[in-house]
């Protein structure tokens, strides 16, 4: 093996860098071998990551036991549930960034032959693997696991009920006594949000994409199995090593497809089209918002999952793991069978060794899938040239037209939803959310549930450049390209002014005349930015269009 790590270790030259690393225990032969960074995404702030810093511990264990030395090191993380509809929630979308830049910063420095990257929380994933893309050394990530469910009337509760119940209680459908109860109810233990929301989407993408090991994600982050899990991507990442496979080399035009597929198949996060469309940039892969439309088309809803659905994320762990999932995929013929993994096997050969709990109901077969198209649809017209996404799982009535109800900040839609003032009809526009304009492109979990909440989620819509949770339900479109900030269309929208979305014409369009349009953005001027200096500042300087990932490297507008 040609080791990155021995321009660090080996020579006369580097007798002060071993001298160093001697002082914290590492013997001459722990640097002969093959170094192994453990990116850690552990925080106290959050069950979504909480168990992450013992997990490691097993990790580092498998890597010792295949022959390499591991180095730990720990990055950021921000909780979007925690944060959500507050202004830390801006910081949530950086953070993707940051832990990408901070896992390059630190696998550069230190040059390590390979990383295994631990992650939980939403953007702690797609950093994790931006990061990978870029070094291009051997990589594996180790997704912590869902969370339990809690449990409440003799029905599972996830987080998303908790945000749905303030909707409910502030229109008072709940007492003071049953809001309460959901809240202490909801959330039993560690780990990371308990439905196919955006880190249970991002997971499956990371098994369907090849950067984790097949069987890996499923397992819940409470569960005794987990520890075996960590175990075996030690042993999987010092095996990629001596193989010199590269998460370039798996992360092809073909397996981003994959990936595509699975979050069509499983009804998952809107969130997936931003971050899947940022590692193929890192990836050097063509992939456009417009692939998703495609695959989406082509790919049936085949789990049944929250927060449409009826299950939660552990339930997939019941029925069998991803594998049954990826073999679906494989045996409908959508998915690539020679895209290669982690593992050095196929996907396809990976998906053939599933083993199906027998009789379970969350994963259709392909003779009965839960809907004929996949759960995301790309949306584009005069209000969203450049593209803008809405999840169609649970949606029945796929048009809706009415009057804007425009707000420039999420703050004053959440006072509307919650005061009563948003009527049956209305299309509630959420606007200066957008990377540039929020910035970091808050997510509307607040407002999409208390919109639920109060029972307007069957005739009302909402549009916003800013971005959802994957707990999100509902006719909600997010993504909207190019945003209020960097003067798209979405920035001349008024009060009254009648709005059409037609999701099976993929459609949303302003009804005003284009003169009119062009008329109120020659008169507009961007808001002044609220932050001048710091990380905040310097992300609005950088970022990119929503429609092309929402990048921070300055090479896609």
């Amino acid at each position: 093996m040609k080791l990155n790590s021995y321009t660090i270790t080996q020579g006369d030259n580097r007798a002060p860098a071993r001298a160093m690393l001697k002082a914290i225990g590492f013997t001459d032969e722990d640097l002969k071998k093959p170094i192994i960074g453990v990116a850690n995404t552990w925080i106290e702030t959050m069950p979504c990551n909480y168990n992450l810093r013992a997990l490691a511990e097993h990790v580092k264990q498998g890597i010792r036991e295949a022959g390499g030395t591991p180095m730990e090191f720990n990055t950021v993380a921000i909780s979007d549930g925690v944060t959500m509809g507050t202004e830390g929630m801006k910081a949530s979308l950086l953070s993707r960034d940051v832990i990408a830049d901070s896992i390059e910063l630190v696998g550069r420095g230190h040059m390590f032959d390979g990383i295994v990257a631990l992650v939980a929380c939403d953007k702690t994933i797609p950093g994790a693997a931006m990061a990978l893309l870029r070094l291009n050394v051997p990589g594996v990530i180790l997704y912590g696991g869902s969370i339990m469910p809690g449990h409440y009337k003799g029905r599972d509760l996830t987080v998303q009920d908790v945000f749905e119940a303030v909707g409910a209680h502030s229109s008072g459908k709940i007492s003071d006594k049953e809001f309460l109860e959901i809240e202490n109810a909801a959330c039993p233990g560690a780990g990371a949000c308990g439905g196919q929301f955006t880190a249970n989407t991002m997971a499956t993408v990371m098994e369907m994409i090849g950067l984790a090991p097949m069987n890996t994600a499923a397992v819940p982050q409470v569960d005794k199995r987990k520890e075996a899990v960590a175990v075996r991507c030690g042993h999987v990442i010092m095996d990629a090593v001596k193989a010199d496979r590269r998460p370039r080399s798996i992360a092809t035009r073909e397996a981003f497809e994959n990936a595509i597929a699975s979050v069509a198949a499983t009804g998952g996060s809107t969130n997936a089209v931003l971050h899947l469309l940022a590692m193929a940039h890192e990836a050097g892969v063509d992939l456009k918002i417009d692939d998703f439309q495609t695959i989406s088309d082509r790919t049936p809803l085949l789990v049944d999952l929250k927060p449409a659905g009826k299950f939660v994320a552990v339930d997939v762990d019941k029925a069998g793991g991803m594998p049954v999932i990826a073999q679906r995929l494989a045996d409908g013929g959508y998915a690539h069978k020679n895209a290669m993994t982690v593992t050095g096997r196929t996907f396809g050969e990976e998906a053939a060794d599933a083993k199906e709990t027998p009789g379970q109901e969350v994963i259709h077969s392909l003779a009965n899938p839960i809907k004929a198209h996949g759960g995301l649809a790309i949306l584009k017209g005069n209000l969203a040239p450049d593209g803008c996404v809405i999840k169609t799982t649970g949606i029945q009535n796929k048009v809706r037209r009415g009057p804007a109800r425009v707000f420039d900040r999420e703050e004053d839609a959440m006072a509307a939803v919650t005061g009563g003032t948003i009527k049956e009809g209305d299309i509630i526009v959420v606007r200066y959310e957008g990377p540039k304009g929020g910035p970091g492109m808050r997510e509307m979990l607040g407002v999409t549930s208390a919109i639920v909440g109060a029972g307007l989620a069957d005739t009302t819509g909402l549009i916003t450049d800013g971005r959802f949770s994957g707990a999100t339900r509902g006719f909600m479109v997010g993504h909207v390209a190019p945003e209020a900030q960097a003067g798209g269309v979405i920035a001349a929208v008024r009060e009254g002014d009648t709005i059409t979305i037609d999701i099976d014409k993929c459609t949303i369009n302003l009804e005003v005349p284009e003169a009119e349009i062009a008329a109120r953005l020659k008169d507009w001027k961007p808001r002044e930015l609220r932050y001048k200096n710091g990380v905040f500042f310097k992300y609005t300087q950088l970022v990119g269009s929503a429609a092309r990932g929402a990048v921070t490297d300055g090479t896609a507008p």
